[in-house]
């Protein structure tokens, strides 16, 4: 290319260096480039939260406009700040590769407790001001509470440092690359699959003149195709919403083999009940409106889960605020088993809450030991006893756990707690560990006659399963939704084979499948 392309870019460090990184990797291809900076209505209004300025492209408008005049050629955008749909005349040529996509938790010393979720003390003040991160906030931890935060990255970590607030919460694509220091912060980075992030986060949009075709076939080389499926998804599921992108919804698109898994979260308002969802397709551009589809229809429903309730517990939480009516009690017991001898190993792998607490009531984990969860439900169980697992699996399906727990352990010894007549469905899988099975529980039956009938069926564990259907049955309307393979597996022995698993270990999952088959009515 012949010209020197003009960059339009907002004049924050973050934006900056978006810009600059845009410009090295043009220069790869052999074009030159030079930088605009614009300052936007989001960059001049600082002393209103985002869900209060009007309009949307808060921090994308003026720069659009720089293409359409001709000003400039080529803009640089933080994806998820745009909005979905271009303004005339100008298209997105390219996407970057994806950045992490999570958010970061930055928490000051003081305000930090391991054993609470997200690891900040209870009733702090935590600044943002998004309204998706409020609304999942508060649905995880309704004793939060949230004040708003603006102001560029390092202004904003800034405010925490002057003692503003107990924890804030930024994206941490914009922290990883302006290479921060965080060592003065306790920092936690929730999974994307749980606390699920803005559209696009972590993603970066070329933006220029559709009839700029020189230099769109110039950016579609810098091209991510599989980010731009992905996030495809995320953005169209937000249009199909009629939302900005400030609404309080968030979407997580990923690709594993030939199919796409979407995690969505979404309210009304950042102080509205939250409404949750996870759905599969080989086909992405099903799975917008089916989610919507899914969310519009959901009705409130009875809900029966085989776990004693919890005081702030997410899953009773948020299916209650969503008027559902909820029950809930174990069905088994467990007693403890004294293990004889508890051998050392490179590893310890926790497949349920019940083995960290009938393990670490015998034994103290020896320095140097790392430390395995199912999910994150065991692993917050370990973070109650002041541990931090190494290793958390990311889904229900035993499978892949067992796939990606392998590639970590490799040829070590792992041992693994369990309940008398375990299924060993991980251990299995992994040929190449040395696997040491150690039993510290047993379970026994509680009375089981006093099940209220409702219309959605959690069954946690095979053992409840199995306590259920000594003295009670299934009816064709009632809809069952199954916590793992090992769950499901014994559901179909009992003749149960219509059910659905979540797609992970933890109270989202759960959440999301309820959801699910409450809607699941609705066509595909």
């Amino acid at each position: 290319m012949n010209r020197k392309i003009k960059i339009a870019t907002r004049g924050s460090e973050l934006a900056l260096w978006q810009a600059h990184f845009v410009q090295a990797e043009l220069k790869k291809l052999g074009a030159e480039s030079e930088l605009l900076i614009l300052k936007t209505q989001g960059d001049r209004i600082q002393h209103l939260s985002l869900d209060k300025l009007e309009g949307k492209g808060f921090f994308t408008k003026e720069i659009e406009e720089a293409l359409l005049s001709n000003q400039a050629d080529l803009a640089v955008h933080s994806h998820k700040d745009l909005p979905t749909e271009s303004p005339e005349g100008l298209v997105i040529a390219a996407v970057s590769y994806r950045e992490d996509p999570r958010e970061l938790i930055l928490i000051r010393k003081e305000s930090y407790d391991r054993k609470r979720k997200f690891g900040y003390k209870e009733n702090a003040v935590l600044g943002t001001s998004s309204a998706r991160r409020k609304a999942q906030l508060l649905a995880f931890r309704p004793d939060t509470k949230t004040e708003d935060l603006r102001g560029n990255v390092p202004t904003r970590i800034q405010k925490l440092r002057d003692g503003k607030y107990d924890a804030i919460m930024l994206a941490s694509a914009g922290v990883e690359r302006l290479g921060i220091d965080l060592g003065e912060f306790e920092v936690v980075q929730p999974d994307p699959t749980e606390f699920i992030p803005a559209p696009a986060q972590g993603v970066l949009a070329l933006q220029t003149r559709e009839n700029d075709h020189e230099l769109i076939a110039l950016l579609q080389q810098m091209n991510h195709e599989e980010v731009r499926e992905c996030i495809a998804v995320e953005r169209k599921i937000l249009n199909l919403f009629q939302g900005g992108c400030h609404m309080p919804l968030g979407a997580y698109c990923t690709k594993e083999e030939d199919t796409f898994r979407v995690w969505t979260a979404m309210a009304k308002e950042w102080d509205s009940p939250l409404k949750t969802l996870y759905n599969e397709s080989v086909d992405p551009t099903v799975l917008p409106q089916r989610v919507v589809n899914k969310l519009q229809a959901f009705k409130a429903v009875s809900v029966y889960i085989t776990r004693d309730l919890r005081e702030n517990d997410f899953f009773f939480n948020v299916l209650k605020q969503n008027g559902c009516d909820v029950h809930g009690r174990a069905l088994i017991d467990t007693q403890r088993i004294i293990a004889p001898k508890i051998p050392k190993t490179d590893w310890i792998f926790f497949s349920s809450k019940n083995g960290v607490k009938h393990f670490l009531a015998q034994t103290k984990i020896e320095p140097g030991v790392k430390l395995a969860a199912v999910g994150k439900g065991t692993s917050e169980e370990l973070r109650k006893h002041n541990l931090r697992a190494d290793f958390i699996g990311g889904t229900a399906d035993t499978r892949t756990i067992s796939k990606q727990f392998g590639a970590v352990a490799g040829r070590s010894s792992v041992l693994f707690p369990q309940a008398k007549g375990s299924l060993r469905t991980v251990q299995e899988q992994l040929p190449l560990i040395k696997a040491i099975n150690l039993t510290v529980y047993e379970t026994l039956s509680r009375p089981t006659n006093d099940i209220p009938a409702c219309d959605v069926m959690v069954f946690t564990s095979p053992s409840n399963v199995e306590a259920f259907f000594q003295t009670n049955t299934i009816s064709k309307t009632q809809r069952v939704v199954a916590m793992g393979h090992a769950t499901g597996s014994t559901l179909k022995e009992k003749g149960i084979v219509s059910f659905v698993t979540p797609g992970s270990f933890d109270d989202a999952g759960l959440v999301r499948a309820v959801m699910g088959v409450a809607a699941q009515h609705i066509s595909h």
